[in-house]
Order: structure tokens, then sequence, then C-alpha cells
């Protein structure tokens, strides 16, 4: 009966037929949004409505804690092939570390507390197993690729071999590679040197020596043919050239002098801490060495002949004896073949007495005369020594060493420090003869303030604005948007009923008057306290009570009884 409009020429038509459709205004959306309207308008979607938005409130209000309170993610690995990702995946996947792949770069990524421990995983299992090589390269090369293509991609194959292998070095994390080769022309009679540049990506917190980078330019060298080690140029990560090829020299020099210096230095630093430590405690000392290097390059020749090694090389000569028979005669040693005979002695006039006269002896002929004439050379001892002075000897030694004294105790006695200078000394080699200094002393240190990080800087507080943020904004979803929704919805709902009661109402009462009308005409027409009420006047309304009290009596009794009851309680419940 709610569906019958009273019309006044053409009777009663439905309702819905005369209200023109809502939402069209020509848009494409509007049967659907009819059709919306008309299943929300279900008495059943009506009573579940509250529970739907309540419900979607609490997810919207859970993805916007997931995607807030959700920790920072960092690239765990870039630029993978996509075999080595799965195996990557299947590996964090099994060790329940969530992680995210991002679409647009295809980057690995896992949250910020996860960070080190996938590393460490993976690193155990040998993962990623390997990174793209040479041999991967030249597979691929295209059949029927030009000349020009070829010679680029054996290039570049070369490029990642060389950097492969220097990334097998333990500082360094990743290396680019990046060679200057001109391809062999016969048309051309001078030719560019080759060179090559290294990029390299250090490890946090790792250098390379000085002997590591001559390595790598070393390896590069010669892996490319024609290309010196001082045609390679090696940078890190912070655009620092480390390689010294076609530096100054005098600059190399000092770099290198201060480096052994430092090196020397720090040897006799580490060897104090060694001996100090069991003995005062980690902490209670310090030292500081100061080494005085000789680096002048001092190179002496010495050239001697000694005597007792000299020898005669070679002797030329000749030799004449005058006087002597043409052969050797006689006895030997004797002036003459026959035995001189006995002696007579003679007194010369005088008194001298003269020399025996042998006789049969003629007298002897004059002396012989020899005559030699030689030309030797000598070959003389020769030695040659060379000196040459290392360098970066020490030359004078200055140690200070800082003893602290214990806290709430006596100070380091003299004997104390003495014996520890004596140790000192011994660990240091101490030489007084090249004027070395040694310095200890026994203080109270001044008290080592540590910086304190700030409170906002603190890891919880990272997470726990996080998650503020992340209720904050579940509230204001749940309390500023779905509450009022919800209010609103109660209110029209109420407000339809109401208006629903109203009209029930009216229909009502505009039923009862026609049926009181009716009634008053028909008196043998049944009444109703409805038909009494809806009576359009008091003359109308009594002739209907009447007919109502004849008709039934009993019941015309119990109403009065009800009335009177209504109007008057205190006395109701006196009686009772």
């Amino acid at each position: 009966m709610s569906e019958l409009i009273p019309m006044p020429e053409t009777g009663t038509v439905p309702a819905r037929s005369m209200a023109a459709p809502r939402g069209t205004g020509g848009s494409p959306f509007g049967p659907v949004l009819t059709r919306l309207r008309e299943f929300t308008a279900q008495p059943a979607v009506q009573k579940a409505m509250p529970g739907i938005i309540i419900a979607a409130v609490i997810g919207l209000a859970a993805l916007v804690w997931m995607a807030i309170a959700q920790p920072p993610q960092r690239d765990l690995f870039s630029g993978l092939a996509d075999t080595e990702k799965a195996a990557v995946v299947e590996a964090l996947k099994s060790s329940g570390i969530a992680y995210d792949i991002d679409n647009a770069t295809g980057a690995l990524t896992v949250s910020e507390g996860d960070y080190h421990q996938a590393k460490m995983l993976l690193a155990s299992q040998g993962l990623p197993k390997s990174a793209p090589d040479g041999d991967a390269m030249i597979s691929s090369l295209p059949m029927g690729a030009s000349r020009a293509v070829e010679d680029q991609r054996l290039r570049a194959a070369r490029e990642v071999d060389l950097a492969r292998t220097i990334e097998a070095i333990d500082a360094v994390q990743t290396a680019r590679i990046h060679l200057a080769v001109e391809q062999p022309s016969v048309f051309l009679r001078d030719r560019a040197q080759p060179a090559a540049s290294v990029m390299l990506q250090l490890k946090p917190g790792r250098a390379l020596a000085e002997g590591q980078v001559r390595a790598i330019t070393h390896l590069v060298g010669s892996s490319v043919p024609g290309l010196a080690p001082e045609g390679v140029a090696v940078i890190d990560q912070n655009g620092r050239l480390l390689s010294k090829a076609g530096g100054d020299p005098a600059s190399e020099a000092s770099d290198r002098q201060i480096d052994i210096q430092q090196r020397i230095e720090g040897r006799y630093v580490e060897a104090l801490t060694t001996l100090l430590t069991p003995l005062v405690g980690a902490g209670n000392f310090t030292t500081e060495v100061h080494a005085d290097v000789d680096f002048a390059e001092v190179q002496a020749t010495r050239e001697s002949f000694p005597r007792e090694i000299a020898a005669v090389r070679e002797e030329r000569g000749s030799w004449t004896k005058e006087g002597a028979p043409e052969g050797a005669s006689g006895i030997p040693g004797a002036l003459a073949n026959t035995p001189p005979p006995a002696s007579q002695v003679q007194a010369a006039p005088g008194g001298a007495i003269a020399a025996p006269v042998a006789a049969g002896v003629a007298p002897a002929p004059g002396p012989d005369r020899t005559t030699e004439n030689y030309n030797r050379t000598f070959e003389l001892g020769r030695e040659i020594s060379v000196t040459k002075q290392p360098v970066g000897n020490v030359r004078r030694l200055s140690i200070a060493v800082a003893l602290k004294n214990p806290e709430g105790a006596k100070p380091r006695s003299k004997t104390e420090v003495a014996a520890i200078e004596q140790l000192v000394k011994g660990a240091v080699g101490f030489d007084q003869a090249r004027g070395d200094q040694i310095a200890i002393n026994a203080r109270s240190f001044a008290p080592v303030e540590l910086p304190t990080p700030s409170w906002y800087e603190a890891s919880w507080v990272g997470t726990t604005a996080r998650n503020l943020t992340a209720l904050l904004v579940a509230a204001l979803l749940i309390f500023g948007l779905g509450r009022p929704l919800l209010k609103r919805r109660a209110e029209a709902a109420a407000e339809r009923a109401k208006l629903a009661e109203v009209n029930k109402q009216a229909i009502k009462g505009e039923l009862a008057s026609a049926l009181a009308t009716h009634a008053a005409g028909d008196p043998s027409a049944q009444v109703t306290l409805d038909m009494i009420e809806a009576a359009p006047g008091y003359a109308a309304r009594a002739e209907l009570i009447r007919s109502f009290v004849r008709q039934d009596p009993a019941r015309a009794a119990l109403v009065v009884r009800d009335l009177i009851r209504a109007d008057m309680p205190q006395a109701e419940t006196r009686n009772a």
C-alpha cells in the first residue's frame, strides 16, 4: 500500500514509475550507479552495511600500517642474471628472510635489519655464484657480425675478464676496466700507444697498498699486447688516483719516504704496545715514536792492487858470459883439472911471506862476466769494491711514553718507571752512540669524554616513530573517516525510519478516517479504536463510540479501565 499514491485523474500508479532515474545525467556510469544504489537499498545490505564499512576501514588502516611501519629497504644485489636472482631468492625464502624485487630496476632489496644477515647467509652458500665473464660474451656473439662489432665484443670480453680477475683481490669489491687499444692497420705509420683505466670500488674501510696497486698495473699491462704498466691509470670510488705512473718523480719519492718512515714508526709503536699492555693494562699508557730516517743514497767504489797476489804474466830476455871456455871441463868446483900440489911457503924479500905457488900450474885467467837482459811483465792483483748504503737507515730514535697513574692509589714510583724504561730500551734497540732519546713519565690522564649520541639518533627512535605514525594514520582513518561515516549512516537510517513511521501513521489515519466515515453511515459496520481516533469531529467520534459499545460492551469496558489506569497511576498503585 505504500507503493500507491492517489492520483486525481488517473487513480493510483506505482510510485517508482513516477520517479525519474537519478544519477544518469548522460554519463556512461549512470546505469552502474543506479544498480549499485538499488543493491545498497536492499534491507539485508542495509543491515550489513555498518559491518562492511568497519571491515573496509580496518583493512585500509592495516594497509597503511604495513606501508608505514615497514622498515626501510636496502639493495642487496642489482644487475644479477635471472638464474642468479632465482637462486638468491630461493635461499632467502628458505631462511625466512623477507625480500622485495623492484619492478622498475629489478634490484633485490631486503629490510635494513636483515641486510647483514642476508649477506652472510648468501656468502656461506656461495651466492651469487659468478658474474658474467668474457666467455659468455663471446658465446653470445651473433652470427654474421661485422669485423668492427666483433672487435668491440672481444675488447669488452677482455675488459670483463680482467675486471673479474682484479675483483679476486680481497680489498676490491667491484672493478671496471676500459681499454684504449688502436686496431693495427697497414696504412698507418705512427700508432698511438695502448692505454687502460681501472675503476675500483673498494670495500668499506679497506685500502690498497702501493704494492697491490703496482701489481694491478702490471697485471693489466701484461694482459694487453703492447701496453706498458706506465700506461695504466688506477683510481678508486672517491676519484683518487692510486697509480703513480707518469707523475712527478720528486713527489713520488717524497710519498715513498713518508710511507717508509710511517711503517718504521708503526713497527716500534707495535712493539711498545705489545710490551706495555700486559704490564700496565690497555688504555693506561700512550706512546709516540719519531724515527729520524736517512734516505740519502750513498754508493762508493774502491779499486786496489794487493802486492801479495802479484804474478809474472810474461818474461822475455837473454844472458851472455865472457871469459869462460866454450865447453865445461875440470873438476867441478876446482880451478884446474889436476889436483894441486903441496904448497910451499917461501919468504919474500923483506921478511914477507909469499903466497904458495903450485908447481906446474899456469896463472889463473881473468874473472868471468855474465850479462843478463830480461823484460818481465807482472800481473798484479786487482780488487774492485762497490759499497751502497741501504736507504731508510734509522739515524736516531725519539720515544715518549706516558704512563697513567692508578686511580685512587699511590703514583708510580721512580723505581717502577726506571724498570719500564729499561724494558723500553731493550724493546726498541736503544743505541746511545747514535743519540737515541727515551722519555717516560707517569701522570694522571685527563678524563676522556666520549661523544654521546643524541636521543633521536638511537635505533629505537626510528622504529617507534614509524609505529606511532602508523597508529596515528590508522586512528585518523577509523575515527576521522569510519566513525563519521557510520554516524551519518545511522542518522540517515533513523531519518528514514521516522519518515516511514510518519507516512505509515498518515496512511493509517486516512484509512481510519475513511472507515470511520463509512461506519458512521452504516451502523452495522465493525468499529475499531483506530476508526474512533481517526474520526473527523466530536459528533462523529461520539457516534462511533456508541456503536463500538453496542457491538462489544466487554471490550469497551476494558478500554475504559485502561484509560482510567493511564490517567491515575497513583490510585492504581494504592489499590494494589
